[in-house]
């Protein structure tokens, strides 16, 4: 779920649920406070006769009967008696009855004789309205006036007054409750809703800080959790692949430092031995070592020897620093294979039969078949290849094969076998790396440069294909590559 949905429910909720606790919070409030009131009126709502409906029916009947008391005999509301049993039942819901004659108080409850009351109560014919109510100290009290005649002609009025103080004192405790419950249960609810979203979010975003302060210290061995697939989890999952990716690229960069300092090591290697031996036979030739000319002779050509190997080397070396930067240009065309390696054959055959090697080359068929190939790069592929193989021939009849294996697939398989003295298996794997040699002690007699069969790899991987070695010790090497395969148009 995403961090926008999330927020946006936790809003709602946030609406949702203080309402729906806040109803229940009244409910709950009103039935407790519903003891107060029952303790007000002594009332008992578990007996029928007191139920709500019944207590306001007794109400409503005590006010009918002085109705019609005053209307009919109003004499009698002068009586003690009547007023008192009336009074009874009035009393439960905390109301008094005051009877006044003129001006003077016939009679008066109790509860309501204070001479304030008395004073603040209206003249006949002036009526209060139903809402007006009257304050006295932090009492309240709510009259309702009836006004008549006597039968003596005489003004009268029964007032029938509630004390509301009671319930006003209740309804404050109960608005104040209400208040409170509301405003606990907005806190406890938004509280925890924050407390909920926010530990989604903030928990992640602390674990991304802790990341960013190890990677700051070069600390990288770690990984970011991120399970979520929230913006935070997609940030995670950025910041995870950012730290693989600088992983990698620090490693990789140690690498190619290392790389570098072993190819610097290897060509002041490589380098040092003919130039060791070309300033040995200068020096020759100037100290009058060479004292014939039989002498000179042969030295010069081993200085032109030496010198031609440091030229090759150093050919070899800015072809391989080219493709591994990836500026030498290739010219890619379609070449008829079968044909391009009957070429190929033809020249490399001269050179290998004075050496007593002999170069064959198989084809399953005559029919023509196309790849996509620089003719000048792949040649130098085979060269480095055959040149290899016979540098490492130790057999007195040497051979090496050339096989093209057409297959069902996009791919042309070209094999190169020799039956040379072959390659440990722990060796295999290397065979390709730049300035590898079998021999440890780098004989150049032995081996060339060390870039051959590398310079091989990297232009067969810029063909699209790939390249590889399969051996065994005393039975001799087979080197494979592919070519892509294109239908001739």
């Amino acid at each position: 779920m995403s961090i926008r949905i999330r927020l946006i429910l936790s809003y709602i909720a946030m609406l949702i649920i203080p309402i729906f606790l806040s109803i229940a919070a009244i409910f709950i409030l009103g039935y407790a406070y519903l003891g107060d009131i029952r303790h007000i009126y002594n009332l008992d709502f578990s007996q029928k006769h007191q139920s709500v409906e019944e207590f306001v029916k007794q109400q409503v009947a005590a006010f009918e009967d002085i109705q019609r008391t005053i209307s009919n005999n109003p004499d009698r509301v002068l009586d003690t008696d009547y007023l008192q049993r009336l009074d009874k039942e009035i009393n439960i819901v905390n109301t008094g009855i005051i009877v006044r004659k003129g001006d003077q108080i016939t009679y008066a409850s109790g509860m309501i004789n204070d001479p304030r009351i008395l004073d603040r109560l209206s003249r006949h014919g002036a009526h209060r309205k139903e809402h007006d109510i009257i304050f006295v100290g932090n009492s309240i009290f709510q009259p309702i006036q009836f006004d008549f005649y006597f039968s003596d002609n005489s003004a009268g009025s029964v007032f029938l007054v509630t004390d509301l103080s009671p319930i006003g004192a209740l309804a404050r405790k109960f608005f104040l409750s209400m208040m409170l419950a509301v405003l606990l249960i907005l806190i406890l609810t938004n509280g925890l809703l924050t407390l909920i979203v926010s530990r989604s979010i903030i928990k992640p975003i602390e674990k991304l800080k802790k990341a960013a302060r190890q990677i700051k210290e070069g600390n990288l061995d770690f990984n970011v959790d991120c399970r979520s697939n929230d913006e935070i989890g997609q940030l995670s999952q950025a910041f995870e692949e950012m730290r693989a990716k600088l992983k990698e690229s620090i490693e990789l960069q140690m690498q190619y430092e290392n790389n570098r300092k072993e190819l610097i090591s290897s060509i002041s290697h490589d380098l040092k031995t003919p130039v060791s031996a070309v300033k040995g036979y200068v020096e020759g030739i100037m100290d009058g070592v060479a004292d014939s000319p039989e002498k000179i002779q042969k030295y010069v050509q081993t200085i032109y020897s030496k010198t031609s190997d440091i030229d090759q080397l150093i050919d070899e070396l800015f072809l391989f620093s080219k493709l591994d930067l990836k500026k030498e240009p290739f010219n890619f065309e379609k070449v008829e294979i079968k044909q391009y390696f009957q070429d190929c054959t033809e020249e490399l055959k001269f050179g290998l039969e004075k050496k007593g090697v002999r170069l064959d080359l198989h084809l399953e068929n005559r029919e023509p078949l196309w790849v996509v190939a620089d003719r000048e790069k792949l040649k130098r592929v085979v060269n480095n290849i055959v040149d290899n193989a016979d540098k490492y021939m130790d057999k007195e009849v040497g051979t090496i094969a050339i096989r093209i294996i057409e297959g069902n697939g996009e791919y042309v398989t070209v094999q190169i076998r020799d039956n040379g003295q072959g390659i440990p298996k722990e060796a295999l794997s290397l065979i390709f790396d730049r300035f590898y040699r079998a021999d440890p002690s780098r004989n150049s007699t032995t081996g060339g440069s060390g870039l051959g069969l590398s310079i091989a790899r990297r232009i067969i991987e810029e063909h699209g294909g790939r390249i590889w070695a399969e051996s065994e010790e005393g039975q001799g090497t087979s080197i494979f590559f592919t070519l892509k395969k294109v239908k001739c148009s």
